[in-house]
């Protein structure tokens, strides 16, 4: 099973959100050294708790100072963009880092409806027309021609080259399962949104309807989870507590910085907030490696993926660093990519 990083350059308490971004290029490095197989970068907007507000920049900064792992977005929001714009960002990209360039899309605004009318005024509009731009920007991004007929055919995406970035379809509904498999596209299911709800039934919605591609011909799914990795089980505990108050203050609309442990373990919370706390502990995935990495085998069997992608928030750099060898550790990557 290949393992594979989602980063949404969390912000944490006491330190800026600049810093959260040069962190994010640090463990991208640290990460390609472990063996893992893509970093993705998120997109979200007006957050006090992602600084990603931008994955095309910060992954041209990773590509430039990696030379092995895959890097891509997950995923540009391509409502708020021209496909045209798009294309050119990650043709360039792809120059940079020539096979190592993935392109994921995604339809939801990664922020608010203001914000995302703030980005594209005709944002809800574009929201609709998805599956077209997403035919457009295959196009432009590939270099084939567009349809007989679009007022767009004599454009090119500049600057080609002889690869191309590998597109995905990202989504936590089945709605980018359907458009995924209309495409014959790679498609990720955001399980860490849902905490798995309504996975499976987007898997087998992609799988069923599966048009084969001249580069895709099979269908090809991944999944991005929350995980987190410790030394030991107390460890695991404590740590778990900075997701899981961060968790109860998202699902109030809350979306502020994440708390160190121990401001987690200081803050009041009533007894049905702690009741909810234990549920979000419960659905969590963490623990020591053994216990991850069993977890993790077991739910790929279930979901009938081989590659997971792990989103891990922290507030230590350094003990997100440790989580993410940890896990390498358990599944043999680091051997893996030398033996390769």
């Amino acid at each position: 099973m290949r393992l594979s990083v989602l980063d949404q350059s969390t912000v944490v308490t006491g330190r800026g959100a600049d810093t959260s971004i040069r962190e994010s290029i640090e463990l991208a490095k640290h990460c390609e050294a472990l063996g893992y197989h893509r970093y993705w970068c998120a997109e979200h907007h007006n957050s006090a708790s992602q600084a990603g507000t931008a994955p095309e920049i910060l992954i041209s900064a990773i590509a430039a100072t990696t030379s092995r792992i895959r890097v891509g977005s997950a995923g540009v929001m391509l409502p708020h963009y021209s496909a045209l714009k798009v294309a050119e960002q990650f043709r360039v990209l792809e120059a940079i880092a020539p096979g190592r360039i993935d392109l994921g899309l995604g339809r939801a605004p990664g922020s608010d409806g203001l914000t995302a009318h703030a980005l594209n005024p005709n944002a809800a509009k574009a929201a609709d027309l998805f599956p077209a731009s997403v035919r457009d920007l295959l196009a432009w991004v590939s270099g084939e021609t567009l349809p007989e007929g679009h007022p767009f055919r004599s454009i090119t995406a500049n600057p080609a080259g002889p690869t191309v970035p590998e597109p995905w379809i990202l989504g936590s509904s089945d709605y980018g399962a359907q458009v995924a498999a209309h495409f014959g596209l790679p498609y990720c299911f955001a399980h860490f949104i849902t905490d798995g709800a309504g996975c499976a039934e987007a898997l087998d919605i992609y799988r069923s309807l599966y048009k084969p591609s001249p580069r895709f011909p099979t269908p090809l799914a991944a999944i991005t989870v929350w995980a987190m990795c410790a030394e030991s089980e107390e460890e695991a505990e404590r740590q778990i507590l900075s997701r899981g108050v961060w968790r109860l203050g998202r699902d109030r609309g809350i979306y502020s910085p994440l708390p160190s442990p121990e401001e987690a373990a200081a803050m009041p919370i009533s007894e049905m907030e702690a009741m909810k706390l234990e549920r979000i502990k419960a659905r969590a995935l963490y623990g020591t490696k053994a216990k991850l990495g069993a977890q993790l085998r077991q739910l790929a069997a279930e979901m009938q993926v081989d590659e997971i992608a792990v989103l891990t928030t922290m507030h230590d750099p350094a003990a997100r660093r440790r989580s993410y060898a940890l896990l390498a550790e358990e599944f043999g990557l680091t051997e893996r990519w030398e033996a390769a």
